[in-house]
């Protein structure tokens, strides 16, 4: 069984302030260390569920968070950006039994947690066929394109509530709450412990109910918060600048919507 990993870490145990979330900053350490303890946890759980074969990427900031030495020895581990559209699933292909999200959070506009956004800060909002979308829609849709299901989700209540109505059968793990800018947390072991079980279970269930269903047409909208990076995104082929800070774009082809994406938000 081939298990693939996409983790984030705004989502994570604990995770509060941007500070947190650095590498520049003294206190990412803390929250980076939880990032690969949450991510072992979850392949663990994929072990004990028959997995013979683990691809992680590690899909915050600049790749490159998550302490390689901490994981077991099936994992292959994607750090840093090829450019490929695929993005925070890059190397994902049809191989795979089922793909798992770790440490993602609420998406941009939404309150569900302090470090809510979605792709870049430079977002007011994503729209794909009329609903708001997080990273985590934007991962689920890559991995539809490559008929993969998506099982298991960890992160802030609010994107987990929001997931599980997208894809009903996904079995979810929220580790924290936002309130304002304050969050409240599960106990960092506790998380780790729920992660694991969590994962296990999903696997050895019928993960054909969580193929995400692929629509035939794609439409989308996004909303910047600086008019100029509208104007700019503008530019690239078959976009519509329908207000100052909007743009829009539809494709039947979601590897077209993530080629935009590239251009256009990242």
């Amino acid at each position: 069984m081939k298990i693939y990993i996409t983790a984030d870490i705004e989502g994570v145990t604990g995770a509060t302030i941007w500070d947190e979330t650095d590498e520049k900053n003294a206190y990412y350490t803390e929250l980076r260390e939880q990032m690969t303890a949450e991510v072992a946890a979850a392949c663990e759980g994929a072990l004990n569920a028959g997995a013979t074969e683990i691809w992680i990427k590690d899909a915050h900031g600049w790749g490159r968070n998550i302490l390689p030495a901490r994981l077991p020895r099936e994992v292959q581990l994607v750090r840093a950006w090829s450019g490929h559209p695929f993005g925070m699933m890059q190397e994902l292909d049809e191989t795979f039994h089922a793909a798992l999200a770790i440490g993602y959070h609420s998406r941009a506009g939404s309150n569900g947690s302090p470090l809510a956004h979605t792709m870049t800060g430079k977002m007011a909002y994503f729209k794909i066929n009329g609903q708001y979308a997080s990273e985590f829609m934007v991962s689920a849709y890559t991995a539809g394109l490559v008929r993969v299901p998506v099982v298991f989700l960890s992160g802030d209540a609010a994107l987990c509530q929001e997931a599980q109505a997208f894809i009903p059968g996904l079995s979810t793990v929220a580790v924290m709450r936002g309130v304002g800018n304050a969050t409240v947390s599960l106990h960092p072991y506790l998380t780790v412990e729920r992660i694991r079980a969590g994962v296990e279970a999903a696997l050895k269930a019928d993960v054909s109910k969580c193929r995400v269903p692929m629509p035939g047409h794609f439409s989308v909208e996004l909303g910047y918060k600086n008019h100029a990076d509208a104007r700019y995104a503008s530019f690239f082929p078959g976009v519509n600048l329908i207000e100052p800070h909007t743009v829009e774009f539809e494709a039947n082809d979601y590897f077209e919507v993530l080629r935009f994406f590239l251009f256009c938000v990242a």
